[in-house]
């Protein structure tokens, strides 16, 4: 996701934008750059130790596990004019970044509907789906929101700022529950998610245990919600793969923690049963070691 969006930042003004990284990763950047959907992109590097200027705008765009790192990497680029937006999965990556950053530089996002496939260096999407971002709240728009917009608009990236941003957070926590870790423990493409009943009910059953526990956190979710999914899960290409699939294939550390662990987490917090999420958590954990 973060190579789709810097590709089009690049396409927009090659100047305006960097990649931060550093070590080998540094290395193999320099050398490779990106490739996205078949075109080279030799973005400027920046290191931890560089002395680099601050940045106005700052995407995060990791794996939960690299997280700490990524927000201890990125102290020199922040000033007290710096945006920080992250669209990582899950619901707790903002409050993580805004502890150490405060989180009047925080912007909540998520993207739904996006079908980036990642091999090595090589990033391929068809569909760039939607970007949700904005204030927790957004009844009146913020000047920072409206510069965002007005950056995406010339970027081409299409977005939406909901007016609840914190329900839209957990709407895709409650996709990622049910759509990623069902899939990656059958190992499934969107085609099974179009044809197989069983398939969709098994998804359906690890969302409805997030919804249960966002009412707990008084979050609006309900199940008709789910509903609200499918349009996108059936624009999805049939043989595009969700992100956990293509980590359990490529035998890489998947996202379990901040899914079902989370889950599981809040569930003994306010004494939720959720034993869909315990039943993939105990699965995909023992997939990373064992496959």
């Amino acid at each position: 996701m973060g190579a789709a969006y810097a590709s089009l930042f690049h396409e927009m003004d090659p100047g305006c934008v960097s990649l931060l990284a550093g070590g080998q990763r540094y290395e193999k950047l320099k050398k490779e750059g990106l490739v996205v959907n078949g075109k080279r992109h030799l973005l400027p590097i920046t290191t931890p130790e560089n002395n680099h200027p601050p940045s106005d705008f700052i995407l995060v765009a990791v794996k939960n596990h690299h997280l700490r790192d990524a927000i201890r990497d990125m102290a020199h680029l922040v000033d007290d004019h710096t945006v920080i937006l992250s669209v990582m999965n899950g619901i707790d990556s903002e409050e993580r970044i805004g502890a150490v950053y405060g989180m009047d530089k925080i912007l909540y996002a998520i993207v739904a509907g996006i079908d980036a496939v990642r091999d090595g260096s090589v990033v391929t999407f068809s569909k760039q789906g939607k970007l949700f971002f904005g204030e927790a709240v957004n009844q009146t728009l913020t000047e920072r929101v409206k510069r965002l917009h007005a950056l995406f608009q010339k970027a081409g990236i299409v977005y939406e700022t909901p007016e609840d941003m914190i329900r839209t957070l957990w709407w895709k926590f409650m996709i990622n529950v049910g759509m990623n870790q069902v899939s990656a423990v059958l190992r499934a493409p969107y085609r099974v998610f179009h044809h197989s009943h069983e398939a969709r009910e098994l998804m359906e059953e690890a969302m409805k245990e997030v919804i249960a526990l966002a009412r707990a956190e008084h979050i609006h979710l309900e199940e008709k919600d789910i509903q609200n999914f499918y349009p996108f899960l059936q624009a999805m290409s049939p043989e595009g793969k969700t992100s956990m699939v293509q980590d359990v294939e490529a035998k890489r550390k998947t996202e379990v923690e901040m899914f079902a662990g989370k889950v599981v987490e809040l569930g003994a917090k306010h004494g939720i049963a959720t034993p869909v999420n315990m039943a993939l958590y105990r699965l995909l954990k023992a997939m990373e070691t064992y496959t």
